[in-house]
């Protein structure tokens, strides 16, 4: 595609038109994906000379080998575009939302004749009545069996209709917490009084509850009835304890989202207030990645962006620290999201104002507080690998990796490599072997064929990748680290010598105690101060190593036992053994099940459930 596509060419063909344009490298990845109102002015400014965009897009400008775009018929349509696009692909470059969350919602399902009350993370365009967003499902559900418990509404999965009475009613009807519909022992009418009330309570009306409950509670003490008195006054309790957290921040009771965010050099926190009848229900605070050299103009617009594109819920109102382009195009995006109108608003003065730099101050506090955890952490990692690098002399070390093998007398004998970059372990790079030349336990002649195996395997991706950047075999380590002390170090430097590669080997030596005691590193075992930050992560990446190992050898025993015995059964193959572990999770389950139970199981036939039963038995009654 380099060779074929002509940059300055292509811009002159870019239409004036609405749409959506995507940045490429040569290596095919998307990196930056961007929406506009005339394609052919905005694609053409990224590669105009001496125009101020910042270091951040210089250099997103330099990879660009080749770019597409996509026509749209309205500007909107293009803001849509460009979000699904950017929450598929995340490219590099974009500005991104980092939190992928989903929210719970309490559901009212108010178009069954007997509706219930759930918690759900969707809101669908059906006749339900939804709640929320919360940022607590720990709070939905104590909120949902209040409600329940106050107005016994059914909690049960069945269909029921009115005047058709189902089976034997479920324990909460024996418990006094259900008016057992299912049964006939109420009727739509007075039921759905009830859901009418709990919408009222839902909705904030909770005065009214209190107060009915009070004067029960008073009445049941004239009537000497004194355990269910205690029990409405407990009912009452647990009201005042779940509605106490929500404040009142407006006089209106209009649905507010309140946003404002706090930037560092290369971090955002934004954090988003959510007020629901005029409650402040909980709030948020959100990540965002890309940030170096955008205004905070630009990173709010991006974030309301993304976060209403995945977010089901819009409120009637959406109020921002900072004024932002293209809010009239939001608008009409978020009123055709909401069905109906939605306001975005900067507040100047007065309450809301004060609203907006309660939630900025909270950004700062949260920026403020992570720097010191981001410093702490970067002490475990960067500090520590700095520590190794004073301690040994090798200048650089940004990556490393550790390799250990796992055999029992022999069997089995697999390897493993640990990758950790920048002192943290890069899980996507790690990688499990199974040994092919070796047959009994020699650790030598295993660690030799695994280091081998992956260094031919980079070296030969290399022929075929220009850029070392891409694939993870092809980017060798610059501190190799092995599970031993010379013996395995001595074994590494040979297949490195073979190779011709010249990469750092140090051994993480073990006491008798199987405890990591130090480096050993040109011949030499290397004194380390074992509270330091260095000591800790060898620590760790020797621990990795060896779970990592032993994690794999496991999953490879268990195979082959539950391989050996099924396998064994005529009519299982490879399709229904996974079928059986899968329903199972165990051969003693499948050993006890009989072949009704077997049967059941999806693409096991009676006749083969028959057989596995028979095969179990009958072996144990010879």
């Amino acid at each position: 595609m380099e060779k074929l596509f002509d940059i300055q060419e292509e811009l002159k063909k870019l239409p004036h038109e609405p749409g959506v344009y995507i940045m490429h490298d040569k290596s095919d990845a998307i990196i930056y994906v961007g929406k506009a109102k005339d394609l052919h002015s905005r694609v053409r400014s990224y590669f105009r000379e001496n125009i101020g965009r910042g270091p951040w897009i210089d250099r997103m400008v330099r990879l660009i080998t080749y770019f597409e775009y996509i026509v749209t018929d309205s500007e909107l349509e293009s803001l849509v575009l460009e979000n699904n696009l950017i929450k598929e692909h995340r490219p590099k470059y974009n500005t991104m939302l980092v939190d992928d969350k989903t929210y719970p919602y309490i559901k009212v399902t108010v178009d069954d004749e007997f509706p219930k009350i759930v918690l759900t993370r969707k809101v669908k365009k059906d006749r339900s009545r939804y709640f929320g967003p919360y940022t607590s499902a720990l709070a939905v559900r104590d909120t949902i069996e209040l409600v329940n418990k106050i107005y016994k509404l059914r909690t049960c999965n069945k269909y029921i209709k009115e005047g058709q009475v189902n089976d034997r009613p479920c324990l909460n009807y024996h418990m006094g917490l259900c008016m057992a519909p299912c049964r006939g022992n109420i009727s739509a009418d007075d039921y759905s009084k009830s859901v009418d009330e709990a919408l009222s309570f839902l909705g904030g009306n909770v005065k009214d509850v209190l107060a009915d409950l009070e004067k029960k509670m008073l009445k049941q003490s004239e009537d000497l009835l004194f355990e269910e008195a205690a029990s409405t006054r407990d009912l009452i309790a647990s009201i005042k304890h779940t509605t106490q957290k929500q404040k009142i921040t407006d006089s209106d009771l209009d649905d507010k989202d309140v946003i404002a965010m706090s930037k560092s050099e290369s971090d955002a926190v934004v954090q988003v207030f959510f007020i629901r009848a005029g409650k402040l229900i909980g709030r948020e605070h959100f990540y965002m990645k890309g940030v170096e050299d955008r205004q905070p103009q630009g990173i709010m617009e991006d974030f309301v962006k993304q976060f209403y594109a995945g977010t089901p819920f819009i409120p009637k109102e959406i109020m921002l620290q900072y004024d932002i382009e293209d809010v009239e195009l939001l608008e009409s995006w978020l009123s055709d999201k909401r069905g109906s109108r939605t306001y975005i608003r900067i507040p100047k003065a007065g309450k809301k104002e004060k609203l907006v730099e309660l939630a900025a101050k909270n950004a700062d506090l949260i920026l403020s507080r992570d720097k010191e955890r981001i410093k702490k952490e970067e002490g475990r990692t960067i500090g520590a690998v700095k520590e190794i690098e004073e301690l040994t002399g090798i200048k650089g070390i940004n990556r490393m990796e550790a390799f250990d093998i796992s055999n029992i007398s022999g069997f089995e004998n697999v390897g493993s490599m640990v990758v950790f970059e920048k002192g943290r372990p890069k899980k996507s790079d790690y990688r499990k072997f199974k040994i092919k030349t070796v047959s009994g336990p020699d650790d030598y002649a295993c660690m030799r064929e695994v280091l081998t195996r992956r260094f031919l395997h980079g070296m030969e991706e290399a022929k075929n990748i220009e850029d070392s950047e891409y694939g993870s075999f092809t980017r060798f380590p610059d501190l190799l680290l092995m599970d031993g002390g010379r013996g395995q170090v001595n074994i590494a430097l040979q297949v490195l010598g073979e190779l011709h590669l010249d990469i750092p080997v140090c051994g993480m030596v073990k006491d008798d105690n199987h405890n990591t005691r130090g480096l050993y590193y040109n011949n030499v075992e290397l004194p380390i101060d074992t509270h330091s930050e260095g000591f800790k992560l060898i620590t760790r990446v020797q621990d990795e190593a060896h779970r990592f190992a032993i994690e794999f050898h496991r999953s490879l025993r268990s195979k082959d036992q539950v391989r050996s015995v099924l396998d064994n059964i005529p009519g299982v193959g490879e399709t229904r053994r996974k079928a059986l572990m899968k329903h199972f999770d165990s051969i003693d389950h499948i050993k006890s099940a009989d072949v009704e139970t077997l049967s059941k199981v999806p693409g096991i036939p009676k006749n083969v459930a028959q057989d596995i039963y028979s095969f179990f038995h009958d072996d144990m009654l010879k």
